[in-house]
């Protein structure tokens, strides 16, 4: 067979397999269009408390042996639980009920209408409290360890510096913001000079997701489309767009932040940046990081587009613990905490942190 006829085969072969893969993905697409997508958040666990915006959830053991400090997840109250418990091989929750831990998280309602006057107040000295004493009877344990995610982080460093000797045995946060100078887009987008929250609060009452999601999609506004393309170019794939499913739906299910929180975080954190100058007041109260003692893990993604190291870094620093650590890791805001990437870095690294704390 001469060089010729080889080269067209090859040719041949290529063209055949281009039009069976846009074959594959207009019937995919159709797939797509017409299914609700994968199951999310489906670790068995059992609802153990509610009050409005607060739910708390106690995941089932998965093994006989378990470890004495239980953990409650913290939520950000802008997202739901389930990026922490995203499918079978793909859950942090799950990863830990594994490897022997009691879970129980704190997952967020949308804010009820009656709910807009809720402050930081609400949720680090009722809320929060609130669960760990639930958590405290469900388990016959005194020590808990906290567990928050961004927000949730937030709000467990502040609930910790204000409870010195509350029954958290360990803090364990992840990219979770304290010099919110350093989120810069965020800043300008709450610029006092344009924007006037007292109106918007007064008017709207809580504020609404479809804004909060606008807040997050304008970081990086080209990402919704660059997403999209490389969506249809690996429709064929369908583990790639059960990631994407499952992702996206994620990413767009946002909640509504209670009116009050949404003003009282712009002006304390946005605006004064308090929290990093240790000047916040929580019900008469300074927040002051340097009460933190308890042993501190914070994870910070290294190319976290909302919160960057920047604004993560000076938690530890400020943190008063001597058994502290600060862990950078590969990924993103998402990435960090939830896929293949944390499987392999976040997680084991957590679990050995955890394991040898939870005795």
């Amino acid at each position: 067979m001469s060089t010729s006829d080889t080269a067209g085969e090859s040719i041949a072969s290529r063209v055949q397999a281009e039009i069976e893969r846009a074959l594959q993905r207009n019937i995919k697409g159709l797939e797509f269009l017409g299914s609700r997508g994968p199951a999310v958040g489906v670790t068995p666990r059992d609802l153990i408390h509610q009050r409005g915006t607060l739910a708390l959830y106690h995941y089932r053991p998965m093994v006989d042996e378990i470890y004495r400090v239980p953990l409650l997840l913290v939520m950000a109250v802008t997202n739901r639980g389930y990026i922490l418990d995203l499918a079978p091989g793909q859950s942090l929750v799950e990863f830990l009920l594994r490897q022997g831990y009691d879970v129980f998280m704190i997952d967020w309602n949308p804010p009820r209408a009656d709910e807009k006057k809720l402050r930081l107040e609400d949720y680090t000295l009722d809320f929060i409290p609130e669960s760990l004493r639930c958590v405290q009877h469900a388990t016959g344990e005194e020590d808990v360890t906290l567990v928050g995610y961004c927000m949730g982080g937030v709000l467990s460093t502040i609930y910790t510096a204000l409870h010195p000797d509350g029954p958290v045995k360990n803090l364990a946060v992840f990219t979770t913001p304290v010099d919110f100078t350093q989120m810069k887009l965020f800043s300008k987008w709450s610029d006092k000079r344009h924007f006037d929250v007292d109106r918007l609060v007064d008017t709207v009452g809580n504020a609404p997701s479809e804004m909060i999601y606008a807040g997050f999609d304008m970081l990086r506004p080209a990402d919704r489309i660059a997403g999209q393309v490389q969506l249809w170019d690996n429709l064929w794939n369908d583990e790639f767009v059960k990631s994407y499913r499952m992702f996206d739906r994620w990413a767009t299910d946002v909640l509504p932040l209670p009116g009050e929180l949404f003003r009282q975080t712009t002006k304390e954190f946005m605006w004064e940046n308090r929290l990093y100058k240790n000047e916040l007041r929580i019900g008469g109260r300074r927040v002051d990081l340097k009460s933190i003692k308890v042993p501190l893990f914070h994870a910070i993604a290294e190319h976290d587009h909302i919160v960057p190291y920047d604004a993560a870094k000076p938690l530890v620093a400020q943190a008063g613990s001597r058994d502290k650590e600060e862990v950078v890791l590969k990924g993103g805001h998402v990435s960090v905490v939830a896929g293949s990437n944390a499987v392999k870095r976040l997680w084991p690294k957590l679990d050995a942190w955890l394991g040898a704390r939870s005795t």
